[in-house]
């Protein structure tokens, strides 16, 4: 066994079904007495209606979150937080709210109150990214872990299929590059094949029947396991590029992972190939790569950049961007290659062998 360091990220987690009549206890026992709770402008009557249940502990409802964090929302948001003397967020949504909450921690060192209804795994994390002028960058800070986590299996059950299949595979790629960190541990392992395990389980199933609440709640404790992974080691080629993109071109967060996730995957195959085995297996699988692509294939997902509104001319800069800045990765970064591995994820060809 390799040696090895492991840092627990501190959290409180509430897991199950109807927790979040839990929420105002919570708020109580964290002293929070004027809650700013965030929303995006699609999630706002799930905003005002944790708002209500807040009762005279909300001061405000800010429902202008967006993806990617974009800088100038955080500041608007900020200055509700000023107005309005807040000492406390409650973000409800997926990673674009929970962004949001990051963001206004980052700045003010705010607790917060996570309450997921995707599967993105942002919640677990002490990681951000914000966009500024059309690059998004990332940083850690345990600033921006939040304090309390609520998942309640009953928020997850009204997500539509295909946002479910590409926030899930999201959450996949957070456990499938946790394998293969410059800074993996076996109890991260453990962790990262069973999330993906969980969440490849249990998407074909919500497919079938999106009111099966047994396959949502292995899902939602999938998500939470790949979120948990990504809190806990570092991050490599994969994140870089959707990143990029997503930054870069505006593309959709949760489409953009599940899109590039088996092209990285092949490109680092055989530079972790005990990472591979796990990511196999886990899948039930022979290749990861093919694994991946397979699933995202059968739960109907994008398959193809160009999808999502990327242009093709944008495929050399992407590449150039990749490659800017050093980062860890198991294989070397080549710039030709990485190239190809785009180019590949631009038409929604098969990973290449």
């Amino acid at each position: 066994m390799r040696d090895f360091v492991y840092t627990a990220l501190p959290g409180r987690v509430v897991f199950g079904t109807g927790t979040l009549d839990a929420l105002p206890a919570e708020a109580e026992r964290l002293g929070l007495a004027r809650l700013l709770v965030l929303s995006t402008p699609e999630q706002q009557g799930q905003g005002n209606a944790v708002a209500e249940r807040l009762g005279d502990r909300t001061a405000a409802v800010f429902a202008g979150a967006t993806m990617h964090t974009p800088v100038e929302v955080t500041e608007e948001a900020m200055a509700v937080v000023r107005d309005r003397a807040i000492d406390g967020t409650v973000a409800i949504g997926g990673g674009s709210t929970i962004g949001l909450g990051k963001a206004i921690a980052l700045r003010s060192d705010l607790p917060q109150i996570a309450v997921p209804t995707t599967y993105a795994g942002s919640e677990m994390t002490p990681i951000i990214g914000q966009t500024e002028h059309g690059r998004k960058t990332t940083q850690r800070s345990e600033r921006v872990l939040p304090e309390t986590v609520i998942y309640d299996v009953d928020l997850t059950t009204s997500l539509p299929v295909g946002l479910s299949a590409t926030s899930g595979i999201n959450a996949m790629a957070h456990a499938v590059e946790a394998l293969y960190a410059e800074d993996r541990n076996p109890i991260i392992a453990i962790m990262a094949e069973e999330g993906i395990r969980s969440l490849a389980g249990a998407l074909p199933r919500i497919k079938a029947d999106p009111a099966d609440a047994g396959a949502r709640a292995d899902a939602l404790y999938g998500a939470w396991l790949c979120g948990t992974c990504l809190g806990a080691v570092g991050m490599a080629l994969h994140h870089k590029l959707c990143h990029t993109l997503g930054g870069s071109f505006d593309l959709p967060h949760a489409q953009t992972h599940t899109i590039v996730l088996p092209h990285a995957v092949a490109y680092n195959a055989a530079a972790a190939p005990v990472a591979m085995t796990a990511i196999a297996r886990a899948l039930g699988a022979a290749s990861a790569a093919q694994g991946l692509y397979d699933l995202a294939q059968a739960l109907e997902t994008p398959l193809a950049l160009q999808d999502l509104g990327m242009p093709e001319d944008g495929i050399d800069r992407a590449a150039d961007l990749a490659v800017e800045n050093p980062y860890w990765n198991p294989r070397k970064l080549e710039h030709g290659a990485i190239r190809e591995l785009i180019a590949r994820a631009w038409t929604g060809e098969r990973p290449a062998n």
